[in-house]
């Protein structure tokens, strides 16, 4: 395993200042830090994609926890609907895991990199113009909609191995009329449980660095409810545009690969 070549006292504090500064970006966007964790794993320390994203996944299931609990204080989760769907979502992401795991490195990264990109463009245009401006009216949360939700997102966490937020976010906010905050708390509650499937499935599967995970983790858990903070203090234009630039930041860390 890689943790072998930076099993030393000088390299504890470089992963713990990036996973603060991953942890507090991630939670001031709501997803987890991830998607950032994934690509700097690969570029810097020479990980497969498959093992960047399993070890990313350490970091991630305790920034979400931080970030749920953050986000409930502010504005409280309906813990009894998103309950509906967590079977759902814990069975899309151990099916899409094991997928993961035997698709080619290269192909499963370019398929990151293509998503991230759509969905940052969708954050841009979202955000623009008269689209911006326009009057939101609420739509209720449906059992069929949190059913789509929870498969969805689901499929897409387990297979990226973080990204299922990235599907709920949108849905909640553009068709449901949602505020962006709002929205990032609820879907952070529905990914949870797959997380810690996917967490286990590719630990499982031997792609997962415990130490290296572990130690992000730690930082991550100290600097998340200053991103939560910062969130609620930013107008929700700037929040998504923040957001889209995150993702194309993403991408360019993987095409950079």
């Amino acid at each position: 395993m890689l943790s072998s070549l930076f099993d030393t006292w000088q390299t504890l504090p470089l992963f713990f200042a990036l996973g603060a500064t991953i942890g507090f970006v991630g939670a001031m966007v709501g997803i987890g830090g991830g998607l950032i964790a994934i690509p700097v794993l690969g570029l810097v320390f020479g990980m497969t994609q498959q093992l960047a994203q399993g070890t990313a996944l350490v970091m991630i299931v305790g920034n979400v926890i931080v970030s749920i609990y953050s986000y409930n204080k502010r504005a409280s989760i309906d813990f009894k609907k998103v309950a509906l769907v967590v079977v759902l979502n814990m069975i899309a992401t151990y099916f899409a895991a094991l997928l993961a795991q035997l698709m080619d490195s290269d192909l499963l990264r370019n398929l990151f990199a293509v998503f991230l990109a759509l969905v940052a463009t969708f954050y841009i245009w979202q955000s623009s113009g008269k689209k911006a401006k326009l009057q939101r009216e609420e739509r209720p949360l449906t059992l069929a909609a949190y059913t789509f939700l929870g498969l969805s997102s689901g499929f897409i966490g387990g297979l990226f191995g973080v990204g299922g937020s990235l599907i709920v976010v949108p849905i909640l906010t553009v068709y449901f009329g949602i505020r962006q905050t709002t929205a990032q708390g609820i879907a952070l509650a529905m990914i949870f449980p797959g997380l810690v499937v996917a967490l286990f499935t590719y630990s499982y599967g031997g792609n997962v660095d415990w130490w290296i995970g572990a130690v992000m983790a730690l930082g991550g858990l100290l600097s998340v409810k200053y991103g939560v903070m910062l969130a609620y203090r930013l107008p929700e234009v700037l929040l998504k545009r923040i957001f889209a630039g995150v993702l194309y930041a993403t991408v360019l860390l993987i095409l950079l690969r």
